[in-house]
């Protein structure tokens, strides 16, 4: 992408803003604070001309607005939708398609996100490795670690299971819909050792793309002193690609931030983010064709050991990897705190397109769960305040 074609996808996710409320000169006399405006600029301000500005600082008073203010009276349809589901799952949507569904049911060994779907509505990845059985903990986009306390909680069949023990707040929006969650990291007799906190975002961007956006904060349980995160190549946030997107088994490459591409070339290497790409199957019948989709894997610049390592396979999956050198010792006074973003992408991979969704990933604050302010809203869960 040329820098030319970077500037017109930023802009286009700027213009892409949904408002739908009505503007009156009261509100918008309102004007938008220093902070709103640093905030909501800083992807931007070095691509976009002095005359878009203004629009820009419009689009972000009237958006604050709607979504500070929450009345007891209609309101039109959000853009942006979680919908829980039987069966324990829950369904992120945009424009009523569901692009990603979260299964937390206690049949399984872990909470894990499928499908994961790219821009033509097939999942760009997949339950299980396509040849290995005693794989089949790779499920898709899930949360794991191989040594906490000394256990596994990374392979199946160990005895060990992490289990949703509550959902915070479910928060539907125009620009993004928000799920906050809280788990449980069980030892074999039941016993919890870790808990981690999830908040997962679905935010809509240009051309029929969506991300992903998680946020995990892991810390002792009540009345546990101390978590031991060993030395380890797997964990905490892994990724099972489809098939057809696999090096080995398809027709994908993986490639990294800093160009380097292939398994060889890229395992165990630092880098900002992580890309795998190929052909996938659109459509049914006769209207089936191939295109070419993808997912971009990124580290946020402010998560501890930035440039994170990866651990990747040309088999169809990829890793941050956090403990690759080093463990950690996590204290109630001294969580962890990580967050990623996956970006479903079409066509091939495009290095100046990764690069606009990493600075605005780098630019967007974290997120908070807080007790709730709003009538009938037990918690929220929100952007943090600078």
């Amino acid at each position: 992408m040329s820098s030319a074609q970077a500037r017109r996808y930023q802009l286009r996710i700027v213009r892409e803003i949904p408002v739908r409320i009505q503007v009156s000169g009261t509100a918008l006399a309102a004007g938008v604070s220093r902070r709103t405006k640093s905030r909501w600029l800083a992807p931007f301000r070095s691509l976009i001309p002095r005359t878009v500005l203004t629009l820009v600082l419009v689009l972000a008073a009237v958006t604050t607005l709607a979504t500070a203010q929450e009345t007891n009276g209609p309101r039109g349809l959000d853009r942006c939708e979680i919908v829980p589901q039987a069966g324990h799952q829950v369904s992120l949507q945009i424009d009523g398609v569901e692009k990603i569904r979260w299964h937390y049911g206690d049949q399984y060994p872990r909470p894990f996100f499928f499908p994961f779907n790219g821009p033509s509505g097939t999942s760009l990845t997949r339950m299980g490795h396509p040849g290995a059985p005693n794989h089949d903990h790779h499920q898709s986009v899930w949360f794991a670690h191989n040594k906490v306390n000394g256990l596994d909680f990374w392979a199946n069949g160990t005895g060990t299971q992490i289990r949703q023990k509550m959902w915070y707040a479910y928060e539907d929006g125009d620009a993004e819909a928000i799920m906050a969650s809280a788990s449980g990291w069980y030892d074999t007799d039941g016993k919890e050792v870790m808990e981690q906190q999830i908040v997962a975002a679905l935010i809509p961007l240009p051309d029929n793309e969506h991300a992903l956006e998680v946020q995990i904060t892991m810390r002792p349980p009540e009345n546990v002193a101390t978590v031991e995160l060993e030395k380890t190549n797997f964990g905490f946030f892994a990724v099972r690609v489809a098939k057809t997107l696999s090096a080995h088994f398809g027709g994908g490459t993986l490639t990294n931030s800093e160009g380097q591409v292939d398994e060889q070339n890229i395992f165990g290497k630092q880098a900002r983010w992580m890309d795998y790409s190929g052909p996938v199957g659109a459509g049914q019948g006769s209207d089936r064709k191939t295109v070419t989709e993808g997912i971009t894997y990124f580290d946020h610049p402010k998560n501890p050991r930035y440039p994170t390592y990866w651990h990747v396979r040309e088999d169809g999956w990829m890793g941050a990897s956090f403990g690759m050198h080093e463990g950690m010792t996590l204290t109630t006074d001294e969580p962890l705190t990580l967050r990623y973003l996956l970006h479903a992408h079409s066509g091939a991979y495009d290095h100046g397109k990764a690069e606009v969704v990493q600075s605005a990933f780098a630019a967007r604050l974290g997120f908070e769960v807080i007790k709730g302010t709003r009538k009938h809203r037990q918690f929220e869960v929100r952007r943090v305040s600078e």
